[in-house]
């Protein structure tokens, strides 16, 4: 049997020594790295090789990758590298890892083509001049074979101990048997249909209520799909902590039905979350655990691999009996993992850390992303940028070294860009290219800085240059699916500022070469109707299938109460309320118990409970509160006690009302007091205009589709169960409308209160 490596990855594995350092890494965007490597290659001449396929053998490994480019008459093999910055401030040890990966190519081409020496270069591209950097060396045929046996010589006992593991989870995993013993209804319909997905190579969209166990019941077929299918990832992504839980659970319940099965699993967090020393840069002379972190890692990767389920305490407790960072230990243990769950910027971000291993190393990837119908808007965020003017400001009165023209000539360009708008708000077609080149000087200057000072700088040009950076990259994708917009207010003085904003409103074009990219991506949720909505907004292939699974609820199960004699909208919120707490009041006297109550804002949500709590104050409420932390989000859920009583308040689209399980007696009814639409402001009439210009559709697409999924996802906290009973009380004139209970799910059977 043997072991397939990417020369990358061999080399970041056998060759990365010393501390881990960022300093000279937030460089040139992707795309400016693609364009930087095609201009050098153009400069060559018709004689040079770009992109020269190589492979080789050590034992049971096989080695592979492309070098980036050979020129036959110089005979010289080169390896090409963008930055900007002083290269002479590139850490050691990225260098010597460039020098590794051109030496394992450099031997497999002399192997190919039987060369007794060839010339090695680096070729480092600075992206701002376009001016190029040589570091030669001249390397015999021997020496490379040496270099490149080291190497894989480092690498092979780590392939071995992995090969005999992927051995016995094969076994394990085609032994495996479905952890409950029986599928619930719905659930086993939804399992054979991603199981013929990932065996067809197809994407799959499936819509399967709350309660059959989806998590389950997609994850099982994918790891029997493991063997036959030659996976050699799952990923389980997730738009929110308890979707993590739920899948880390689930695999639990797999390792406890199958022990000794050796499948491997990894979660992982974002990076505010596992630093432990937060605020510190991210280099050996800031960061404890920055410090000698590629010396101290093969223990530390050691230690990890032997854990079959690598969840955020474990993966913690490990780093830091090894002294590493446990953020970057879990990016490295996601090399070594057969499944990870992950959130989904991890897969779909612009820089994602999945995609990207996923590509480098051409792994075969099995996808399931979790309450999928959050994915369109978390993309949206994802390909935006917004930049407000007042942080240039503040910057130009902390002065900082070396900067002052540059921050004052974009500042110019900025004010240009609204001294003659009249509106506050307004969207520009195309984008400044004056202000953007204005900007990138501004990046590579703070960059240049970045480089020179090995104890940071100051927090608000970090935050500056983040910023700065993200909008430069999305600018990079700026097209028909994207809005420039200006929005232009009064700042101190009387002096005008604005924030500029790239929105992203139709992610396909981002998203859809990810879903492509896999074996099969399974997007599952309670609501993801009406399918072309999100076919359209997600990019999903033309061959993608779709499942409906049969709902196992009966609509004696949930009693859902149209109230139409009430109107929500915001010219009649006063009038709604003292009808709103009547209503409350009434079914909490006929079934005393655990209710939940939804609004469009908090404003709203305290107008109700405050009139309840002075007109029925017998009745016990609790009320969520704006940027509640996860303690105090764990109180409020816990208030809903089993036989409990009383009334939680919430707000339609935030933390309570999708993805928290309260079974049982733990809430037995819900009241919805509004149809969930996006409020109307300028943006969002913008982006109706657009959706209207690229789908038809301007208002279902913009504010329909997305206020009844958030009705519907709440509605979802009562019937959790096949045992479960309760009511939903859906309070709104626009309830009652035939296109709007279409999209309510099958199983329900609404009347008229």
């Amino acid at each position: 049997m043997s072991y397939r490596v990417a020369v990358r990855a061999l080399c970041e594995f056998s060759a990365k020594v010393g501390d881990l350092d960022l300093r000279f890494t937030p460089s040139p965007t992707a795309q400016e790295g693609i364009s930087g490597h095609q201009r050098v290659v153009a400069r060559r001449g018709p004689h040079y090789e770009a992109e020269v396929s190589l492979e080789g053998q050590f034992g049971a490994l096989q080695v592979r990758g492309r070098a980036d480019g050979y020129d036959p008459q110089l005979n010289r093999l080169e390896e090409i590298k963008t930055y900007r910055g002083d290269l002479a401030r590139q850490p050691e040890n990225h260098r010597q890892l460039h020098w590794a990966q051109a030496k394992i190519y450099a031997w497999l081409l002399c192997q190919q083509r039987q060369l007794a020496a060839i010339n090695l270069a680096l070729v480092y591209l600075n992206v701002d001049s376009d001016s190029q950097t040589l570091i030669e060396q001249h390397c015999t045929a021997p020496e490379l074979e040496q270099f490149f046996n080291a190497q894989c010589g480092l690498f092979v006992q780590w392939a071995e101990q992995q090969l005999q593991r992927v051995a016995l989870r094969d076994t394990g995993l085609h032994n495996l048997r479905f952890p409950h013993g029986q599928f619930r209804r719905g659930q086993r319909e939804l399992a054979e249909t991603v199981y013929k997905a990932v065996s067809t190579g197809r994407c799959l969209m499936a819509q399967a209520t709350t309660g059959i166990g989806k998590t389950l019941g997609t994850l099982f077929p994918l790891l029997k799909a493991v063997v036959p299918q030659q996976l050699d990832k799952v990923f389980f992504l997730t738009a929110k902590t308890p979707g993590r839980a739920l899948a880390l659970e689930a695999l639990h319940q797999v390792h406890h039905s199958a022990p000794g099965i050796a499948l491997r699993s990894l979660e992982l967090v974002a990076r505010d979350k596992a630093c432990e020393y937060p605020g510190t840069a991210c280099h050996g002379e800031a960061c404890p655990l920055a410090k000698g972190f590629y010396d101290r890692l093969p223990a530390a990767r050691q230690a990890a691999q032997a854990l079959a389920i690598l969840d955020k305490a474990a993966l913690r407790e490990i780093a830091l009996a090894h002294q590493v960072c446990p953020y970057y230990l879990g990016q490295e243990m996601a090399r070594w993992v057969d499944v990870v769950v992950a959130d989904y910027n991890y897969y779909f971000d612009q820089s994602a850390l999945l995609h990207g291993l996923a590509q480098v190393n051409q792994w075969r990837v099995a996808l399931l992303v979790d309450e999928a119908h959050n994915l369109v808007e978390r993309a949206r965020q994802m390909y935006s940028a917004s930049f407000d003017q007042w942080q240039l400001q503040a910057l130009r009165k902390s002065k900082p070294a070396g900067m002052g023209s540059a921050l004052d000539r974009l500042n110019r360009q900025w004010n240009a860009l609204h001294k003659t708008q009249l509106m506050p708000y307004r969207v520009v077609e195309e984008l400044p290219e004056a202000f953007l080149k204005a900007l990138q000087h501004c990046v590579g200057l703070i960059q240049e800085q970045l480089n020179q000072q090995p104890t940071g700088i100051d927090p608000a040009l970090l935050q500056f240059l983040f910023d700065a950076l993200q909008f430069i990259r999305i600018s990079e994708l700026f097209d028909g699916h994207f809005i420039f917009d200006i929005s232009k207010r009064e700042g101190p003085g009387r002096r005008s500022l604005s924030t500029l904003c790239l929105r992203n409103v139709v992610p396909a074009a981002q998203i859809g070469p990810r879903m492509a990219s896999t074996r099969s991506a399974t997007l599952f949720s309670a609501t993801l109707s009406p399918r072309h909505y999100y076919t359209d907004l997600l990019g999903m292939p033309a061959d993608t299938a779709w499942l409906d699974v049969t709902s196992p609820f009966a609509a004696e199960q949930l009693r859902v109460q149209v109230v139409s004699n009430v109107s929500t909208r915001y010219q009649h919120r006063a009038a709604s309320i003292a009808p709103i707490v009547e209503l409350i009041a009434a079914q909490y006297a006929l079934e005393p118990g655990n209710y939940l109550a939804f609004f469009s804002s908090f404003e709203y949500l305290q107008q109700v409970a405050g009139r309840l709590a002075a007109e029925h104050p017998q009745i016990v409420q609790w009320r969520q509160a704006p940027g509640m932390d996860e303690g105090q989000r764990q109180e409020f859920l816990q208030r809903f006690e089993a036989q409990g009583r009383g009334v939680g308040f919430a707000v339609l689209g935030g933390a309570f009302a999708e993805g928290v399980d309260l079974p049982g007696t733990r809430l037995i009814g819900a009241f919805v007091a509004t149809l969930g639409l996006p409020q109307v402001n300028p943006v969002n009439e913008q982006i109706k205009q657009r959706m209207a210009r690229l789908f038809d559709a301007g208002f279902d697409y913009t504010y329909l589709y997305p206020g009844v999924q958030k009705v519907i996802q709440a509605a979802g906290r009562v019937i959790r169960g096949t045992d479960d009973k309760g009511m939903v009380m859906l309070i709104d004139d626009r309830f009652a409308e035939p296109r709007v209970q279409g999209m309510f799910p099958t199983w329900w059977a609404p009347q008229q209160k």
